[in-house]
């Protein structure tokens, strides 16, 4: 079942063309030493990797509801974070309100005023999640983009987290809702 707060669960969306072209950094490859990651081979290009068969299809469909999806993930020149730009077909002319109301109570998924887009580096060393959305004025497809640092909300943070609400303890308790940079 699709998590409550995803567009394809409240019906904002058509589930059958979710289109995901997202931007990790060399972290989201693992520690292994890797030719293909040295910075002199990463820095100043973008390429696409496993495109057409990503292993995480089958859960980002689970997760989110779609029941057809691209993915299109894309290595970027930067230590860590995802910067992932999301489009579907709408069923709903505001999706920022559907981002608004899951997501009112959650102390680390802030869904930014409109005009501010998201960015990996304000996302840096917390367990943060920064959304926005609006609606293609041509194609009329709605298009969320979100930023976090896959190595704290990817990982470790939410383990913590989920550790957290395990043990009765405050779900934020260790975790920080704001990054290192501006």
């Amino acid at each position: 079942a699709a998590g409550p707060g995803t567009p394809v669960a409240a019906g904002a969306v058509d589930p059958d063309d979710v289109v995901v072209v997202a931007s990790s950094g060399t972290s989201g490859a693992g520690r292994m030493a890797k030719a293909h990651l040295l910075g002199t081979q990463v820095m100043g290009d973008l390429s696409p990797y496993k495109v057409g068969a990503h292993q995480h299809v089958p859960e980002v469909k689970q997760a989110s509801g779609a029941t057809s999806l691209s993915f299109t993930p894309v290595l970027a020149p930067m230590p860590r974070g995802i910067l992932a730009t999301v489009t579907a077909k709408a069923r709903t002319a505001d999706p920022r309100l559907v981002l608004e109301a899951a997501y009112a109570d959650e102390p680390f998924v802030h869904v930014l005023p409109v005009g501010r887009w998201p960015h990996t580096a304000a996302t840096y060393g917390s367990n943060a999640c920064h959304l926005q959305a609006t609606v293609d004025s041509d194609s009329g497809r709605v298009i969320v983009v979100s930023a976090l640092d896959n190595l704290g909300k990817g990982a470790a943070g939410q383990a913590v987290q989920c550790a957290n609400l395990m043990l009765g303890l405050p779900e934020a308790a260790g975790l920080a809702a704001s990054g290192v940079a501006p």
